[in-house]
């Protein structure tokens, strides 16, 4: 059987899954999208290559600091309920704008009191701790959040619920979970605008993932990739509206579908606890916009919010016959927002402190039936919808 992993672990092999995407990805899609163009613009790519190995050799020290700050504000209570927001991509660039036209991070705490586990129990309170990266660049954006999430003991950590551990007496269970979305613009790749049409801003190639880790007697280890395109709208009073269609491919660990607990390999139980499923559509939907219809003395408000979809991805502990999975809807489709920086210290410092409040609605939680799966019923029963009101603070820096 699988120790339970501890804490420590959990945060150090999530943030350098994280970090090392991050480079992976960043520094990929910005090489694949310099070679895209280096047949008419020879000398322009040499510079902006030049500007890239800076970039990269730069990238792991702005990794390290990232992973320094979460240690630091995660020390005093360890904690998916995170902001998906990604953000539409910026005009044709012409020659004098510079490589990076926007680098934006911010950190958040939020605060869930009816948040829900599948499979243990239908309300948990949830300190969530969210670091937030966003990079516009002369082709695209780069878009990294890391949350840490930490329950209250109605949704304990290991050893508690495992088949001969105790009942009680375990801390709250702990969660760090990684996102990250890349963006292509193809009006910035081929120089035109032909892909901006009406209240279409432009059409880019997405690609990214999530990982997710936790200190539960499950152990779930979550890491999946989506590709596809972002459609990008405008809205008005300096909004967006983006649109994704993706392809989805997810795997999974789970302790409870391992053979340790007993059955028989390969028919009631998987020998690694590995869970293989397959793939299928997604649609992730973000959008903001400022409240600038209000009068003057009260512009300071803003909306914002995200629906994301996640196809049907087969059985709950594919490869094994098991109850076919739903389509999950995570969202939070409304997130209130009051500038305090620009209320109290004037425009100069619009958004340095945000307080919010938000509305969250997650069915089918990890794809889990609520309607049909045994995960859902007996002790677990409510605890694949989550229905909460939560506010938060986000600082920019």
């Amino acid at each position: 059987m699988r120790v339970a992993i501890s804490k420590q672990n959990i945060l150090l092999s999530a943030l350098l899954w994280t970090s090392t995407g991050l480079f992976l990805i960043e520094a990929g899609v910005t090489i694949a999208s310099l070679a895209s163009i280096c047949v008419n613009r020879v000398l322009r790519c040499a510079l902006d290559l030049a500007v890239v190995a800076r970039r990269v050799k730069s990238i792991g020290h702005r990794s390290v600091a990232t992973i320094t700050f979460l240690v630091v504000i995660a020390r005093p209570g360890l904690a998916r309920a995170s902001d998906t927001t990604n953000t539409s991509n910026q005009g044709k660039p012409g020659d004098h704008v510079p490589f990076f036209l926007l680098i934006d991070n911010r950190a958040s705490f939020a605060y869930q009191s009816t948040a829900t586990q599948p499979g243990v129990t239908s309300k948990t309170a949830k300190q969530i701790f969210e670091f937030s990266h966003l990079d516009i660049w002369r082709y695209g954006t780069n878009l990294v959040i890391v949350d840490l999430l930490k329950s209250d003991h109605a949704d304990p950590a290991a050893p508690c619920l495992s088949p001969n551990g105790p009942t009680t007496g375990c801390a709250g269970a702990a969660e760090l979970y990684g996102f990250i979305r890349s963006t292509l613009g193809f009006n910035e790749i081929l120089r035109t605008n032909a892909f901006a049409k009406g209240p279409l801003h432009d059409v880019s190639l997405v690609i990214g993932g999530d990982v997710q880790r936790e200190n539960r007697y499950s152990s779930a280890y979550k890491h999946d990739v989506v590709t596809g395109l972002q459609l990008a709208f405008d809205l008005p009073y300096k909004g967006f509206l983006n649109v994704s269609p993706l392809y989805y491919k997810e795997a999974n660990y789970n302790a409870y579908a391992q053979c340790d607990v007993g059955g028989i390999p390969g028919v009631t139980c998987l020998a690694d606890g590995d869970i293989a499923y397959r793939g299928t559509w997604a649609v992730e939907t973000s959008y903001y916009m400022d409240l600038d219809f209000l009068p003057a003395k009260m512009q300071y408000f803003a909306v914002r919010g995200r629906a994301n979809f996640y196809g049907p991805k087969g059985g709950e502990n594919s490869p094994l016959p098991s109850t076919p999975t739903k389509t999950e809807i995570d969202s939070e489709p409304v997130r209130l927002i009051f500038d305090s920086g620009k209320a109290f210290w004037g425009s100069k410092h619009t958004h340095r402190l945000d307080v919010w409040v938000a509305y969250r609605y997650w069915e089918n939680k990890y794809g889990f039936d609520h309607n049909a799966s045994t995960v859902c019923m007996g002790r677990g029963a409510g605890s694949c919808v989550e229905k909460s009101f939560y506010p938060g603070i986000t600082v920019k820096f």
